[in-house]
Parts: C-alpha cells; structure tokens; sequence
C-alpha cells in the first residue's frame, strides 16, 4: 500500500455529494514549498491535491472551508485526461483515510484544539487537559 501525507490549505469550500448511494466529500489542498533557484532568488511551488473523503461521517464537512490548512492521508491515485490542444495532462487525486483540521490561515496554532476525522469515527487530539496547578516554591 502506497500513502500519501499532505499538509497545506483548502483551495475551495467542501463539496459533499452523494455517489451511487454512498456520501463523497470533495475538497483540493495546495501545498507550497518555497526554494531557491539557481540564480538565488526566491521561488514558488504550488502543488494541488484533489482530495476525495467516502464517508458517511460528514461532520467535517462544514470546516472544510477555503483557507483552512489541513492534514489529509491516504492513497493516491495518479490520472491522465486528454486536453484540449491533444496533449496529455495529469492529475493527482487522494482517496482520504484521515483528515485533521490545523486551523485557519490566519490563525496562530493557540488555543486551537486539532480534530481529526477518520474511516472509523472522530477523535480529539487534544485529550490531555491542561496542567492549572500553581507552583509556590522554587526548588532553589
């Protein structure tokens, strides 16, 4: 088995559709590496990921949001089409195992509590409570 692990954010609002009887959420995520090119000046590379969730469990479904940055796996899929000038063109698409939401683009990461969603249920990745126990001594 082959998986795939991306991080990056929602171009587009979540599409939820239903497919021969079963509930597909279809979102793309883009992630952008930035590099050096041989000249020494700062470059761009935006790679976008159509992403396809089958899962009944929509519940993600209205946080999955334009801008919102995600942590997505599963299997990729590689898929050719014919273009309009006759060439060749290809896409890659991930058929999601897992989603986790990390937040907005303009969020800090604080405060934040990180929901993944899964084949198999919902869980919170932030279980642990916070430690609200005050200190009176210093051990020195």
């Amino acid at each position: 088995m082959i998986k795939l692990q991306v991080i990056g954010n929602l171009g587009k609002d979540c599409i939820t559709n239903t497919v021969n009887g079963k509930t597909v959420m279809n979102f793309s995520v883009a992630h952008t590496e930035k590099f050096k090119d041989s000249q020494g000046g700062q470059k761009d590379k935006t790679i976008w990921v159509e992403c396809a969730y089958w899962s009944d469990r929509t519940a993600v479904a209205p946080y999955l949001k334009k801008g919102t940055q995600v942590y997505v796996e599963g299997t990729p899929e590689l898929r050719t089409y014919a273009k309009n000038d006759g060439t060749t063109g290809a896409s890659l698409t991930l058929r999601v195992l897992s989603v986790q939401l990390l937040g907005n683009r303009g969020d800090s990461g604080s405060g934040q509590s990180e929901n993944s969603y899964q084949q198999g249920g919902y869980s919170n990745s932030n279980s642990a409570q916070p430690i609200s126990e005050t200190v009176d001594d210093l051990p020195f």
